[in-house]
């Protein structure tokens, strides 16, 4: 690559690095150029991430917690919960957002959506199905499944069952109260702000561009995943689980 290439190329990932995404428009040589395209993707490995491609943008992901641009669980609390939060509302945010995702796929084996968008009534209801579900598990199974997939399922629960749970089907448009309808509100908040969601009508939300090339590529691996996505959905068929189970 000769030096004004790999300027040009520097000059997209400088981008990619200051704002985490940039117009396609902007990085024609990325589309265009292999050696290009190669050299950029050397550079997202180097930082722990890959480069999606999702119109109109193309995006540097995070692949793991050791990246540089890997939200910390500090700055999701601070950022979106209410003061005094605690881990445990970070994991169960992102078994929110697992089941978010899932409900627009069939199973964890398949890569097409079945649905156009998703509600937060539904969104609610199917979260709280999968732990009701999960509360039904012997606590020694659930000891031994948060070795397995390194969520504490128990904190989870209990964290959970303590949100007040009166009038859920009301819909309620702040987070200002504790609630399970409140907390779903601060999961979508985060959703939208990372592109993940965005809503397409009132009540009403899809996944983006974004998310759907990160499921393609990534969500359904069981290298990325740990196997909790087929764990999730034995949760809504109901499947008697034991631990170890999901690799059998």
């Amino acid at each position: 690559m000769n030096d004004q290439l790999l300027m040009e190329t520097f000059k997209i990932y400088a981008v990619l690095n200051a704002e985490g995404k940039i117009l396609k428009e902007n990085a024609q040589l990325y589309q265009t150029d292999d050696e290009v395209r190669g050299t950029l993707m050397a550079f997202a490995h180097e930082v722990d991430c890959t480069i999606l491609s999702a119109d109109p943008y193309i995006y540097l992901v995070p692949l793991t917690k050791n990246s540089i641009f890997h939200i910390t669980n500090d700055e999701i609390k601070k950022q979106y919960f209410p003061s005094r939060s605690l881990n445990v509302d970070i994991y169960l945010m992102y078994v929110a957002i697992i089941i978010f995702i899932g409900e627009f796929y069939d199973s964890y084996q398949t890569a097409r959506p079945t649905r156009d968008f998703l509600t937060t009534v539904e969104w609610l209801s199917s979260l709280n199905e999968r732990l009701m579900t999960l509360r039904n598990i012997d606590e020694e199974v659930l000891k031994d499944l948060e070795e397995e997939y390194a969520y504490n399922w128990l904190d989870i629960l209990t964290n959970w069952e303590a949100m007040d749970n009166i009038k859920e089907g009301v819909r309620r448009h702040t987070a200002r109260t504790v609630s399970r309808m409140s907390f779903i509100l601060i999961v979508k908040q985060f959703m939208i702000k990372e592109e993940i969601a965005m809503e397409i009508g009132q009540d009403e939300l899809c996944l983006t561009d974004k998310a759907h090339a990160i499921v393609r590529k990534y969500f359904m691996e069981y290298e990325y995943n740990k196997g909790i996505l087929e764990f999730i959905y034995q949760l809504e068929q109901g499947e008697t689980i034991d631990a170890g189970n999901s690799q059998d």
